[in-house]
């Protein structure tokens, strides 16, 4: 129980309007509740915990989409092979996470409580460079930890109601913000991902074709890097993927991904390296 809840009044703090901001007001009332206050002893120990892998996100017209691996790793063991990684952030966007686990999994928790935090005191939702400047100062407020070995860095997506185009933007671990354009990728298995979006990526690619070529990266990621996981067929194990356009969020359905990237492993089958650019 909270300090301050005995006889079951909540503190002065709860009964004020206050700040727009959650992790401001958190900040004032239980700051140790927050990712970047809880410091471990002092000395490296990011090893000591599992870290979540490959992200990729990419833009096509009129929307973007953002990719994750199922897997997380601690040293060269596989600690985890079904992790969620890619999370709803608020009607318009999203986020994933690679770097410490937990610590970019809570993170990611606390974002979301943060943006409909504001937009209930506010009456109005950030704008997609608010959201994205907003998590940027998240990440700087984990600093602490970074320093610890424990880091942990977002990639964060978009569609500006204002440009009716999705954006993607990335991140440091002192929390720089930086976006990126056309397509993007973190964790272990990054470059390899990258790589492949590059030989696959064009302006103007459909939703279904733009999660192909996701699913065509995260297969050469996990062919290339052992902390990625690819398509698990067997263990019915798949990428997880969101959408986001003028509709807003969606998850695309498991049965969906499950399809397509059966035909990427089918494909693979046949032709080991996949498919290439065209050079007509």
């Amino acid at each position: 129980m909270f300090a301050g809840f005995e006889g079951g009044r909540l503190p002065a703090a709860f009964m004020s309007a206050g700040t727009s901001s959650f992790t401001e007001f958190l900040t004032s009332v239980h700051p140790e509740m927050l990712p970047g206050h809880r410091l471990p002893e002092s000395g490296a120990a990011g090893h000591l915990t599992p870290d979540a892998t490959t992200i990729v996100a990419l833009t096509f017209p009129g929307g973007v989409l953002l990719a994750g691996d199922r897997r997380a790793t601690q040293g060269n063991v596989i600690a985890n092979r079904d992790m969620e990684k890619v999370f709803r952030t608020d009607e318009f966007s999203a986020v994933a996470i690679a770097g410490s686990a937990g610590f970019g999994i809570e993170l990611a928790r606390l974002y979301q409580v943060e943006l409909e935090h504001y937009e209930k005191m506010e009456g109005r939702s950030l704008t997609l460079e608010g959201k994205a400047n907003k998590l940027a100062q998240m990440v700087r407020g984990n600093l602490g930890l970074a320093m610890q070995g424990f880091v942990m860095i977002p990639l964060f997506v978009g569609f500006d109601e204002n440009t009716a185009q999705g954006r993607v933007f990335s991140y440091d671990a002192v929390g720089g913000r930086y976006e990126e354009h056309r397509y993007h990728s973190i964790g272990s298995g990054s470059v390899y991902a990258r790589g492949s979006i590059k030989k696959l990526y064009t302006d103007d690619l459909d939703e279904t074709t733009a999660i192909k070529v996701a699913l065509e990266s995260l297969y050469d990621a996990a062919d290339d890097d052992s902390a990625t996981g690819g398509p698990d067929l067997h263990r019915k194990i798949f990428p997880l993927i969101d959408v986001i356009t003028e509709d807003g969020h969606r998850r695309i359905p498991a049965e969906d991904v499950a399809r397509l990237a059966t035909e990427v492993v089918e494909g693979r089958a046949a032709d080991p390296d996949g498919p290439t650019a065209s050079l007509s």
